[in-house]
């Protein structure tokens, strides 16, 4: 909306903080504006412009206290292009993982700051031009299909100015749309969580590009559901028995087609015995691996290769190449692996070698092994192994949770948490409070503490 009935005051130092600054202040239909400025010249300049844009009878913007010829560069920046400029200026250096949650986030909220108007692309269309075409630097040069062409300049003429959201109004519009689905469904409380971080950052880099004064999103506290569980599941751990009969029938999967189990045995084992992320052990080479004939072995970690999809990552491959998770790049994490492991290592070389690149663990053509399909060997290996009843249930229900239940082991057998949370990848703290639930025997001895208390007199 534009208003006539405009106020401008006289300058205020600021004398509270270590240099003086100036506050230029203002009203546009009773509503309050401000702006902070370093030198008093460039504070007079700007308040000069407000008043000659009043002398002239220029309607004033009532969402950004702004005249319209104050309304270019700064002021006027879309969401859209902030959303562009956001990523270009985190891409380099966020992983193909971090580059997807943006894009996904940044997705679903650009086509909600728009002006109302005829010829609106249908929301699938909408996301397909923002997630394939315009926000990923890298995908921008594509060509285009004619629909592609005509929702980009909808989407681009509709798109409003960030400092649009300094009414409460679109704020909420913002947040209400950060926490549905693409068809209007509520999204998982944990999805809204990522989307919410990534657009409230995106907002402080705006606050940085001084397009809005501070971030939009600071003003509304809006619970959403309990906080997402963190501790691990104790249906899903399996004991060391379990463990090795998974391990074990791993050789009849796929005994006819490729040996897809027995080439995944020792990637598995891994997962239980070392308790390593499978991205850290997609990346584990020969030479990280001091595998002796007899006694405890070990692994250097030095690289990880999780799954991110070939739009995300800078080589093109289905798998980033990244350090190690929460490390510093280039630092590197020793495991002490048991014998068990080390036997499988050394029989995994001896029947399927080693890739081009020394990687242990490849796909038969010497690829990366999709996250798909280890996940479909582990399902047939879990129908084998498993009762039909606990084929129905959680119990190791992802690969992943082999992992789970390496770690819950070391913890049973009294290892100390710093030297599970080293071998693990973890700080203490958090591997206390993931684990919690999984450290056996302490309900047992929790009730004969209390029974002793009991029985005192």
């Amino acid at each position: 909306m534009k208003s006539y009935k405009v106020s401008v005051w006289k300058l205020s130092v600021n004398q509270s903080a270590k240099k003086p600054t100036y506050l230029v202040r203002w009203s546009v239909d009773k509503a309050p504006f401000h702006e902070v400025y370093k030198t008093k010249a460039l504070a007079d300049r700007f308040r000069a412009q407000l008043l000659r844009a009043v002398e002239k009878g220029e309607p004033f913007d009532t969402v950004s206290g702004l005249p319209d010829s104050l309304r270019g560069g700064k002021a006027a920046l879309s969401f859209l292009d902030l959303a562009v400029k956001y990523l270009d200026h985190r891409w380099a250096e966020a992983s193909a993982k971090q580059r997807d949650s943006m894009t996904d986030a940044l997705a679903g909220v650009v086509p909600v700051l728009v002006k109302p108007g005829r010829g609106r692309p249908t929301p699938e269309v909408l996301r397909r031009v923002l997630r394939s075409y315009l926000l990923p630097p890298p995908r921008r040069e594509r060509e285009r299909p004619p629909e592609i062409v005509a929702a980009l300049v909808w989407i681009e003429k509709a798109s409003l100015p960030v400092a649009e959201l300094l009414e409460i109004a679109r704020v909420h519009e913002l947040i209400d749309a950060l926490g549905r689905k693409l068809d209007g469904k509520p999204a998982a409380t944990q999805t809204y969580r990522r989307r919410r971080a990534v657009v409230f950052n995106a907002l402080e880099y705006a606050v940085e590009l001084e397009a809005l004064p501070s971030n939009p999103l600071s003003r509304v506290r809006r619970k959403r559901g309990k906080r997402a569980v963190q501790e691990v599941d104790r249906r899903v751990v399996v004991n060391p028995r379990q463990a090795r009969e998974l391990l074990t029938v791993l050789t009849y999967v796929g005994a006819y087609d490729r040996a897809s189990g027995r080439r995944l045995r020792a990637f598995f084992g891994c997962l239980y015995y070392a308790a390593v992320r499978p991205g850290e052990a997609l990346g584990l080479r020969w030479s990280d691996c001091t595998l002796p004939e007899h006694g405890w072995g070990r692994i250097e970690l030095t690289e990880t290769r999780p799954s991110a999809g070939k739009t995300w990552t800078d080589s093109g491959e289905a798998h980033d190449r990244r350090g190690l998770k929460q490390r510093a790049e280039g630092e590197v994490r020793i495991v002490p692996i048991p014998p068990p492991l080390v036997r499988l290592l050394l029989e995994h070389i001896e029947e399927f070698g080693t890739a081009e690149d020394g990687r242990l663990f490849q796909s038969e053509y010497g690829n990366v092994v999709a996250a798909s399909s280890y996940s479909r060997v582990w399902k047939q290996a879990r129908e084998l192994a498993l009762l039909p009843g606990q084929v129905t249930s959680v119990m190791a229900a992802r690969p992943y949770d082999l992992r789970h239940a390496g770690v819950s082991q070391w913890l049973n057998s009294g290892v100390p948490a710093p030297e599970v949370a080293a071998r693990a990848g973890h700080s203490v703290d958090v591997l206390l409070k993931i684990y919690a639930k999984c450290i056996d025997g302490q309900e047992t001895e929790m009730n004969d503490r209390i029974m002793k208390g009991l029985a005192e007199k």
